[in-house]
């Protein structure tokens, strides 16, 4: 493989891990790919990737993240995973497993820069090569769904991870926005994306909608509240459902912790729980 990597990104290559390595293929053994996409930043997309992912593991599934948000790469911190190393097998890279069952596996710029504080100022045929490259080498194995954590916008990025992913139907896009008008507008035009580039829409969730008090369990709709569920019904998607503000979904993040395990009583377990089983039950019929 040829590295990808300026001043600032650095891989290199451990010995071959043989026993660790998954079956070839790479993208052959896994059943179901979801882009988690919106028009625009600060939605929440790494947070709705992180915990599908760790719902879809509590629900029996294997699972792997695909980090493409190459100058944002959060999510190894929500999982608690900074720092690990990246090996290479026979097959390519190997991802990070998150879990000791092996049940959860990772691919992020963030394993490969020397340090979190590193930027990375590349153009796009770089960026674009990378995302090429990702799902290229990266040796994931048999896995049941494989979410990919989209950066900001529709541009070059996304048409690159779009066209690189495209053989290995099925294929589709799970898209996020907040409850306002000024974001609903925004994910409008990444639903003209997903039509433009064929990519079928799972469903819309969304985010940040309303915040419950944790003291008295009243809901205040911080930033107003239905702009998601009605931009759904309009474009004639599925609806997935509202996730609130909640301070123990930002503290599990922020610690790297299970929120799925470790907060069940807490106000955004539900409906996080509730999109995931609506993506385990119609998502399979719409994308097979």
């Amino acid at each position: 493989m040829t590295a990808l990597f300026p001043p600032g990104i650095s891989w290199e290559p451990a010995a071959p891990l043989s026993s660790y390595c998954p079956e070839p293929g790479n993208l052959a053994g896994v059943r179901h790919i979801i882009l988690v996409l919106s028009g625009k930043g600060g939605v929440g997309k790494s947070t709705i990737s992180t915990e599908l992912a760790l719902a879809l593991r509590h629900a029996g599934k294997k699972v792997g993240i695909l980090d493409v948000d190459l100058c944002g790469p959060s999510i190894p911190r929500m999982l608690r995973a900074q720092g690990r190393a990246v090996h290479q097998c026979d097959s390519g890279w190997v991802p990070v497993f998150v879990d000791q069952e092996q049940s959860i596996s990772l691919m992020s710029v963030g394993f490969l820069l020397e340090s979190p504080d590193e930027a990375v100022v590349w153009r796009g045929p770089k960026k674009n090569a990378l995302i090429k490259q990702f799902v290229s080498d990266v040796a994931w194995g048999q896995l049941d769904y494989l979410v990919v954590d989209t950066p900001p916008g529709t541009s070059d990025e996304h048409m690159a991870a779009v066209e690189a992913l495209r053989p290995y139907s099925p294929l589709g896009a799970l898209v996020v926005t907040t409850p306002q008008a000024v974001s609903v507008g925004d994910v409008r035009r990444e639903l003209t994306f997903c039509r433009k580039t064929g990519l079928q829409v799972v469903g819309v969730v969304e985010n940040m909608s309303g915040f419950v008090c944790p003291h008295c369990a009243e809901c205040t709709n911080v930033f107003s509240r239905g702009g998601g569920e009605a931009l759904a019904r309009l474009a004639g998607v599925p609806f997935l459902g509202s996730v609130p503000l909640d301070p123990e979904l930002t503290r599990s993040l922020e610690e790297g912790r299970d929120f799925i395990r470790d907060f069940p009583k807490s106000p955004a377990f539900p409906a996080l729980s509730s999109i995931a089983q609506k993506v385990l039950s119609g998502a399979p019929a719409r994308l097979s």
